[in-house]
């Protein structure tokens, strides 16, 4: 076996690699481009193409792709092989500048929100040269941004590359008041994906698993996660085998794996790599969920990426660690000297600032039609958006506000107190996993982000209103004496403090009174993504993304229209699944079985029997109740359904599958499931909850 480092990142393009295989001057002007923004002209992509093409050939490679994620949230990609015929029935291999920098994909067909026509298809990819190029099943894959014909952004990518930009000015903005110039100020992330491993042949065997990702029936198991002893229990050998090759691809990808453990509910996993740079890291993100799929079949099991897949035990989420670095420095680590802990308080404002400012715009960005069924159930965030900041943390701020800190102008030194502040790389506070948006001592952990989503969309809101804040302390501060600056810096973060504390929560998210007393605060309590989605272009929201530059209104519009769309046509599939399903696979065998019962009773009862039966006659009229039930339930959903699907706005569609259908969802849900509880097992149609997650 090779050794551990030796094996990483063989299958990535990358910053050593060239090093190595690129003429010097060739890779100053690409690092230039890479880590300044500079230009890029043809004769360095001709030769960064050259190289990366014998690179490719040598590890097996036979096409090349350009890799983008377009608004459907996943990835996608069109293979071009290398051969070139040269005209005697022989070929050459070829790869150019050109065709590294762009590609011309056909970009009718995915989600646009009303930016093409379908009769404009004309669409490019532009090479990333931030991320890594990397070899996946023989085809050299070349991450790309993906616009329109006119230049509007049809992907994940552009806007978040745009986020990092603003960004990354405003920091430097803030920083050179501290005397600082880095290069770079960039997001960190490192998301944390859970996922769930079941038997394949169960997989198939549940049509809703099939179709929709999560089970629109099923009782709850005899034994579900009550013990808490899956969670960081020993892995089951399946599993094991199955995380051992994970591990193995994604190292080859350069994809830094580090962690993985059994979570919390039975069949449920985790991954979580190192941080890497926000781009690359979401890069990697879509990658490693591609991987997880893919690898799972060779291992005779079936991973399920749905944020909600089991009714009753807990969910998936993709915890987004996000950070901000400068030149190496993180900007949320409060440090050891008051200077660079004046300096935190200041970037930990602008965090507080932008969250409060815009928690509807951070709850839009994680919403979907599967995270519906996870957010406030007792193992996720709720739809609420708050932080918690840990108790030092919280006094720091606490006495900021009140006007308890001071700065020494003599020295510039910012005094907070006897020992307020203290070294916060050590974990002196408690976890609230109730919070979702909380300080984990160097970073903030966005917990709300569901395992099926694409990070980019909850980074991007973060970064922009991040940059704002950041913006609007530069433009406040520039110009300050230098004698004065720490003064008013500590001032304007007692005012922007006052005027963002109700963000601030440390109890219990779960709980009804913090309910109450978040909408007493006037914070936002957005159910459902029907609700949640109008945020992504209210007014506010389009000033934002016009100010910073990072998205237009057209396509902000867009990106509403495209979640609308995709929000709609999943409950449209959950609903006509489960109509279907009910009649042609549940209420027949629930039929039978009654059937059966009844038939038994009237044996019994004409051999002369004494006994009464009785249990077997109040099973026989549970079962006609209940399949009486289903049918009114039936027809109840069928009918509300009709309704939704009616609709032509897209928006009132949406508040109807949230607000009548998925009600009338649960209804029909219920009265299976009870079903399932007294049908002999040799009559049920689909593996239970029981046989599903509890398998050897």
């Amino acid at each position: 076996m090779a050794d551990l480092t030796d094996r990483f990142g063989t299958m990535t393009f990358s910053e050593d690699v060239m090093k190595r295989r690129l003429p010097k001057d060739v890779y100053k002007k690409l690092a230039a481009t890479i880590e300044e923004g500079e230009p890029l002209d043809l004769d360095v992509a001709n030769a960064v193409a050259h190289a990366m093409k014998e690179w490719a050939l040598e590890h097996g490679a036979t096409h090349y792709a350009h890799w983008f994620q377009p608004l459907s949230g996943i990835t996608s990609e069109k293979h071009d092989s290398f051969l070139e015929p040269v005209g005697d029935g022989t070929a050459i291999t070829k790869f150019t500048g050109k065709a590294l920098i762009q590609g011309e994909p056909d970009a009718s067909s995915f989600p646009n929100g009303g930016l093409r026509a379908t009769f404009e298809a004309r669409g490019y990819t532009v090479w990333d040269a931030t991320s890594p190029a990397f070899i996946k099943d023989e085809v050299l894959c070349i991450p790309t941004a993906f616009c329109s014909y006119n230049g509007e952004a049809l992907d994940k990518k552009t806007p978040l590359l745009r986020s990092m930009k603003v960004l990354d000015t405003q920091a430097k903005r803030v920083l050179a008041l501290f005397g600082k110039h880095p290069k770079r100020v960039v997001p960190n992330a490192g998301y944390e994906q859970e996922y769930f491993l079941i038997k394949k042949d169960a997989y198939r065997r549940r049509r809703d698993l099939v179709i929709c990702g999560r089970t629109l029936f099923g009782a709850p198991p005899c034994k579900g996660q009550e013990l808490e002893e899956h969670y960081f229990g020993a892995i089951r050998p399946s599993v094991s085998g199955y995380m051992k090759d994970l591990d193995d691809e994604l190292w080859a990808l350069g994809i830094p794996a580090k962690t993985k453990h059994n979570e919390v509910a039975p069949c449920q996993h985790e991954l979580a790599p190192v941080y890497a740079e926000l781009n690359e890291a979401t890069d990697n993100n879509m990658l490693t969920m591609e991987k997880m799929k893919l690898i799972a079949s060779r291992h005779d099991l079936t991973c399920l990426l749905h944020e909600k897949p089991f009714e009753g035990i807990n969910g998936s989420g993709k915890h987004d660690n996000w950070s901000l670095s400068a030149d190496g420095e993180n900007l949320l680590d409060p440090g050891d000297t008051p200077l660079e802990n004046l300096q935190f308080v200041v970037f930990l404002t602008a965090v507080i600032e932008a969250v409060d400012k815009y928690q509807e715009l951070l709850r839009m960005s994680v919403a979907s039609c599967g995270n519906d069924h996870r957010l406030g159930a007792n193992e996720a965030p709720p739809a609420i958006i708050s932080i918690f900041l840990g108790d030092q943390l919280t006094e720091v701020v606490q006495k900021i506000m009140d006007g308890k800190a001071s700065v020494h102008a003599t020295h510039g030194v910012l005094d907070l107190g006897a020992d307020v502040l203290p070294n916060l790389e050590q974990d002196n506070t408690d976890r609230n996993r109730t919070s979702p948006f909380a300080f984990t001592g160097n970073k903030f952990e966005f917990r709300a982000v569901g395992s099926e989503a694409n990070p980019s969309d909850s980074s991007l809101v973060l970064d922009t209103a991040v940059a704002e804040a950041l913006m609007e302390f530069a433009d406040a501060l520039e110009g300050t004496p230098e004698d004065a600056f720490a003064d008013a810096a500590l001032e304007y973060c007692k005012k922007t403090l006052n005027e963002h504390r109700r963000i601030l929560f440390s109890g219990d998210g779960y709980s009804d009174e913090w309910q109450a007393e978040a909408e007493r605060r006037g914070l936002a309590n957005l159910r459902t993504t029907a609700d949640a989605l109008p945020a992504m272009v209210s007014p506010e929201s389009i000033a934002l993304w016009e100010r910073m530059g990072v998205l237009s209104e057209t396509e902000a519009f867009s990106r509403y229209e495209v979640k609308l769309e995709k929000y709609n046509k999943l409950m449209n599939i959950e609903a006509t699944t489960m109509i279907r399903e009910a009649r042609r696979t549940y209420r027949p065998q629930i039929t039978a079985y009654a059937t059966k019962v009844a038939k038994g009773l009237e044996i019994i009862h004409a051999a002369g029997a004494d006994a009464a039966m009785q249990c077997e006659k109040n099973t026989l009229n549970k079962l006609c109740a209940g399949i009486t039930e289903i049918n009114d339930s039936i027809k109840a959903l069928d009918e509300i359904h009709v309704k939704a699907e009616a609709l032509i706005d897209s928006q009132e569609q949406a508040t109807c599958y949230a607000h009548e259908v998925a009600p009338a969802m649960e209804r029909l849900r219920a009265a299976v499931d009870a079903m399932e509880e007294i049908v002999a097992a040799d009559y049920w149609p689909v593996p239970t909850y029981d046989d599903i997650l509890f398998y050897v």
